[in-house]
């Protein structure tokens, strides 16, 4: 009984200087946080989705701050919150900003099962990064989506599922925040995150190839039907130099591009993607034939107003 009561008060006073040394340590290194971080991540959405390029929300709001220390914040942008959330943080940080386009998930593989049919089965875990690892999947093709639904998990907000019929992954344009985990999971890189377009009729207008497959034209066409064989006609027919062709696939830069439609209309393969149907062209043939109509008519008439003219001339004689 006579040692515990020594031993009791000895780890209290070194209990009680240790807490005075934290204490003291504490108030003296202690780093000072702008208020203004707090109040911008109680803005941001707290989705934690890296689709700014920052960990988190709270990394976002650092960024915010020291930009607007710095004098300019842009370039950040809060792809879930939008515009609407960047014009709040904006007005608190007493910034200006600009409109950015709005952006969504782009899915560039057409290979469904009608146009990639499967050569093989994979037997093993039923991920799209552990199939790529094995090899080309259960497809001749090397480059294409494996449909196991990576991205799916990715999403936090519910955008991109699996579709039974096709085997490959659609975005919900309503949902899609453009944050980019879906692109970041895809281990074949299929998924592009590009301007949703000028809208009209209720319908975004993109064109993009729907292909990344990066054999020469032979082997890509055995692959699949609809896949990009570089043939170059849809870069021949572009009036806005939009389209580049490299490494045997063509792509269209979203900022170029004008949405004419004329690359899809040109694509024999039919590998370039528009978002809305396209009008229907008149036959050449019809367009020919009402050209060379058009004289003969001409002619008849002049000639029916001469005899009018002559008729009337000799009456009146």
């Amino acid at each position: 009984m006579n040692f515990i009561l020594p031993a009791v008060l000895t780890l209290g006073i070194i209990a009680l200087i240790a807490a005075v040394i934290l204490y003291v340590c504490s108030k003296r290194f202690a780093v000072q946080e702008d208020p203004r971080i707090a109040q911008i991540a109680e803005i941001l959405p707290q989705a934690n989705c890296g689709g700014c390029g920052f960990p988190g929300c709270s990394g976002m709001a650092d960024a915010l701050v020291k930009g607007a220390d710095a004098g300019s914040i842009e370039g950040l942008n809060c792809p879930v919150g939008g515009a609407e959330l960047m014009t709040k943080v904006a007005d608190l940080l007493g910034m200006a900003i600009a409109n950015s386009a709005p952006k969504v998930a782009v899915v560039k593989c057409n290979g469904c099962f009608a146009n990639r049919p499967r050569t093989c089965e994979y037997d093993g875990l039923r991920t799209c990064t552990a199939m790529n690892a094995t090899g080309a999947g259960e497809t001749a093709c090397g480059y294409g989506c494996l449909g196991c639904g990576d991205c799916v998990k990715a999403c936090a907000f519910d955008a991109i599922h699996i579709n039974p019929e096709t085997g490959l992954p659609e975005v919900d344009e309503e949902k899609c925040t453009s944050c980019g985990a879906c692109a970041k999971a895809c281990p074949r890189h299929i998924i592009e995150i590009r301007l949703k377009g000028k809208v009209i009729k209720d319908t975004a207008r993109r064109v993009y190839v729907s292909c990344v497959n990066k054999d020469k034209g032979p082997a890509a066409n055995k692959a699949c039907k609809v896949s990009c064989i570089a043939c170059g006609k849809c870069q021949k027919v572009c009036k806005f130099d939009a389209i580049t062709i490299e490494n045997n696939v063509a792509y269209i830069d979203y900022n170029k591009c004008k949405a004419c439609g004329m690359c899809v209309r040109e694509c024999p393969k039919h590998a370039i993607h528009a978002t809305w149907e396209l009008p229907a062209l008149k036959p050449k043939a019809e367009a020919t034939k009402v050209a060379e109509v058009t004289p003969k008519v001409t002619e008849n008439t002049t000639a029916a107003t001469a005899d009018n003219n002559g008729a009337t001339n000799n009456k009146e004689a």
